[in-house]
């Protein structure tokens, strides 16, 4: 499932600060730091010599920035690069819908900005990718769907409204699994009847979850800096995982939900989705609310003296609870107290949220589609998916449009009812459990090693558990980093906290990353053997 206003450079100034401090000291890139490798020269100053290129796997938007600011690259050269690796790399992948024909402009735009010294803040010049249910005017935006792919959205969303007020330059859109994973019973992550079937890069036929799979893979195979993705419950934090890259639900309402495909207001964000916390925090910065994320916690780069409880979810098999095990061994190492926890209310929490969701989804869908061209409403919707087979080439089923048809209003007492008791469940049990252990973060992992990509199965392993439902219903922040590798395949740690703790969170989860060090370029292999599904 998945889940975002204009924002001038001021506006996140100190929630910048307060994130890029932690950063740091907790180990990231330094601002000028050189990075290994080769890839993008921009042309020198004048009188400056050229210095070496920059590796687009490793480099680190304040690397950017900084080589920017001096001269040695520009963010002509910067998009061009990514361009081409776009070209290059996505046909084995399948990740980018398509790109913005206006992107070199908007770069040549930034580079002018800087010369006259007008930069707006960190995304200033930076590529950035964005999930294909985010409104953006001039590209498509379908939410994988034909009945959206008539002609694109008048106007931005709010959160690509802030990216180009920051000057970031919108590179183009991310396949994703079509209308959030939220159509049917049996369905398989990473396809769309708009762009077909986004594969994992680390292993190519196997899933890459979703419903942010575009974002997440084409973040792990550098085909651009960041990228947008959306969550309900998981779209962020699963891709991110399975894909071996940082993802970060924000708390709700952190980031504007205006010009986004919906599923429910009551829990759909918008979040960045990097290779390092560093980058995803800048993100952050810029698609954030002016209030900003609360900047509590001491997290200086150490993790001595912290609490982090581990959720450990043995369902998601034996590989990837051993693996949680070694995590849990590098944590302690580093000064940090970990303890076993258990989270309540969790099966009451899993039978309120869909019905919730049904009713809430029926509400928010037509009131989007009435802003579009096509289907008017739910009804009309699932009409056009009955008489478009190509809707039905991988996944034939809508029960979960029909039963949102047919799911009461959410007027209705029962549901407003069983909504607040979902609400106050998945908020006690991230607070009694924090309080009760007095935790600085919960900890569990985010996903079990990429099941094989089948049409005809669907995501047959993908329901043995989920960590991100607690954080998701409560609206409370989540963050996925890479934990290691099992046969080959991404394991992400996702870590929470309270509400509007996003700062604490980000600060605590760079901590994590770097004792962990567990990030590693894709090999892009064609398969590995069966025993690696867990």
């Amino acid at each position: 499932m998945k889940g975002m206003r204009t924002l001038r450079v001021r506006s996140g100034a100190t929630l910048t600060a307060a994130l890029v401090a932690g950063f740091v000291h907790a180990g990231a890139p330094v601002p000028g730091t050189e990075a290994a490798g080769t890839g993008v020269t921009g042309p020198p100053s004048a009188g400056a010599s050229p210095r070496p290129g920059v590796d687009l796997d490793t480099v680190t938007i304040p690397e950017l920035q900084a080589r920017m600011a001096d001269g040695s690259l520009t963010s002509s050269a910067l998009t061009a690069a990514y361009l081409r690796r776009i070209r290059t790399v996505d046909p084995k992948i399948n990740a980018v819908l398509g790109t913005d024909p206006t992107a070199l402009r908007q770069a040549a735009a930034g580079d002018a900005r800087r010369r006259h010294g007008d930069t707006r803040g960190p995304l200033d010049g930076i590529p950035v990718l964005v999930k294909d249910n985010v409104n953006t005017r001039g590209l498509l935006t379908t939410a994988g769907s034909l009945a959206l792919a008539g002609s694109p959205p008048d106007s931005d969303a709010a959160l690509v409204t802030r990216l180009r007020d920051a000057g970031a330059v919108i590179l183009g859109k991310t396949n994703m699994t079509e209308w959030a994973d939220f159509r049917a019973d049996k369905s398989t992550s990473g396809w769309s009847a708009v762009g077909g079937q986004t594969d994992n890069p680390y292993v190519l036929d196997r899933n890459p979850c979703g419903s942010s799979s575009g974002s997440a893979v084409a973040v792990a195979a550098s085909l651009a800096q960041v990228a947008i993705g959306t969550e309900t419950d998981g779209s962020i934090v699963c891709p991110a995982g399975m894909n071996g890259v940082v993802g970060h639900k924000p708390s709700l309402g952190l980031v504007s939900a205006a010009g986004v495909v919906p599923i429910s207001a009551e829990q759909d964000t918008a979040g960045p989705m990097a290779r390092n916390v560093t980058d995803a925090a800048l993100t952050l910065s810029v698609l954030g609310d002016r209030a900003g994320p609360r900047t509590a916690g001491p997290y200086s780069g150490s993790l001595r003296g912290t609490r982090i409880g581990l959720w450990r979810l043995p369902p998601l098999g034996a590989r990837t609870d051993a693996l949680m095990t070694r995590t849990a061994q590098k944590l302690r190492a580093a000064g940090a107290e970990v303890v076993e926890v258990a989270l309540p209310y969790q099966k009451r929490i899993e039978e309120l949220e869909g019905p919730a969701l049904l009713s809430e989804f029926h509400r928010d869908i037509d009131a989007y589609l009435a802003t579009r061209d096509g289907p008017r409403d739910l009804a009309e919707l699932i009409a056009f998916n009955r008489s478009h087979p190509a809707e039905r080439t991988c996944f034939a089923g809508q029960e979960v449009f029909e039963q949102a048809l047919a799911a009461p209003p959410t007027t209705d007492p029962g549901h407003r009812a069983a909504r607040a008791e979902l609400n106050d469940l998945a908020r006690r049990s991230i607070d009694e459990t924090m309080a009760s252990h007095r935790l600085d973060a919960i900890a569990s992992p985010t996903n079990p090693p990429a099941w094989t990509t089948d049409c005809a199965r669907g995501d047959a392993d993908s329901d043995l558990a989920s960590s991100s439902t607690p954080a998701a219903v409560a609206g409370y922040p989540s963050l996925s980093v890479p934990a290691g590798f099992v046969h080959g395949l991404p394991v992400g740690l996702t870590l929470m906290a309270g509400d509007r703790e996003d700062a604490k969170l980000l600060s605590l989860g760079a901590a994590v990353e770097h004792r962990l060090r567990a990030w590693r370029a894709p090999r892009y292999l064609p398969s590995v053997g069966p025993d690696a599904l867990r």
